[in-house]
């Protein structure tokens, strides 16, 4: 099923030929107004369907696109969304010019949190798609209508932050047969504003489990690891650097072989190299913050349990 979609509102793009490929598999994109985040959760019997479905821009929207993919529905998707496009509109627009439009499976959401979903007559049952508030879902090639309906439900239901939210979805159209053909590959995309490492992108997560036994549970490991290293913790919640703080981590970083000297809890010249070293080794860069003088207690914690092993 599809979501209602507008009129043509932009010059038609000739779609006659261009980049497909055969993609079966279930999605959601949405967007999280708290945080204004977009994202797309995507599994499939498909190797490194990270690599094909999913687009995303922040401050723009999102977009799956799959069944016999049109990649061209991506950033030409996006660019109209940029102009001041609705989902819908998109939607519309960018089916109306496809000669493959029937063979094609398609969701998008805007920053506005509109959402648009698309299933071409010839998609390989079971096919469909729904949309809720700020999301759509939508397979092809699935056990059922059970699988879109599951994650829709997952979705709107679980509390916590927009990755778990995503992620709960993917598990439960996973659980409710997923894909008929059976699993290889899932991929979570969020973007958002500044959200890249170092601020330098909007890429602000993306994992890839391209080609595994049971690719969404590879996923859930991989989101409790980006936690780890790039997940943020409020100013009131991080861990002074007092002296002994420091002297616990001259401790650590000695069980380690990177610290030589004495364990005093003095941030000199040879313990902040050390400290440095043992950082940028462990990639805490994001958790720790020497010249701040603050260590988040996740990374502590993984520190502790690592070098007391």
């Amino acid at each position: 099923m599809g979501g209602g979609c507008g009129g043509r509102v932009l010059a038609a793009r000739d779609y006659s030929e261009g980049d497909y490929t055969f993609d079966m598999t279930f999605s959601i994109v949405a967007y999280d107004a708290a945080t204004q985040s977009l994202g797309v959760a995507v599994a499939s019997k498909f190797l490194a369907v990270g690599a094909v479905v999913p687009f995303a821009q922040a401050g723009v929207g999102a977009i799956a696109t799959q069944a016999l993919a049109n990649l061209r529905y991506g950033p030409d998707g996006l660019g109209m969304l940029a102009a001041g496009r609705s989902a819908a509109e998109v939607v519309q627009t960018l089916t109306d010019a496809d000669d493959g439009r029937d063979e094609r499976q398609l969701g998008i959401v805007d920053v506005q949190g509109n959402a648009a979903t698309y299933t071409g007559r010839k998609c390989m049952d079971w096919a469909g798609g729904m949309t809720g508030p700020g999301y759509a879902v939508q397979g092809n090639i699935l056990a059922g209508s059970a699988v879109v309906t599951a994650m829709a439900a997952a979705y709107e239901y679980t509390s916590g932050e927009f990755a778990t939210r995503l992620l709960a979805a993917l598990k439960a159209g996973d659980d409710a047969g997923g894909d008929r053909r059976g699993k290889q590959a899932a991929a979570l995309l969020i973007v958002r504003a500044g959200g890249g490492y170092g601020g330098g992108s909007d890429r602000w997560l993306d994992l890839r489990a391209d080609d595994h036994s049971d690719p969404v549970a590879e996923l859930s490991r991989l989101l409790r690891l980006h936690d780890l290293y790039f997940g943020k913790t409020a100013p009131e919640d991080k861990l002074k650097l007092d002296a002994a703080m420091i002297a616990l981590l001259q401790d650590l970083a000695k069980r380690s072989g990177q610290y030589h000297g004495e364990t005093n809890g003095a941030l000199d010249d040879a313990a902040r190299a050390a400290l440095n070293d043992c950082i940028g080794v462990e990639n805490l860069e994001e958790r720790i913050d020497l010249a701040k003088g603050t260590i988040d207690p996740p990374a502590l914690t993984y520190l502790e349990a690592k070098l007391d092993s």
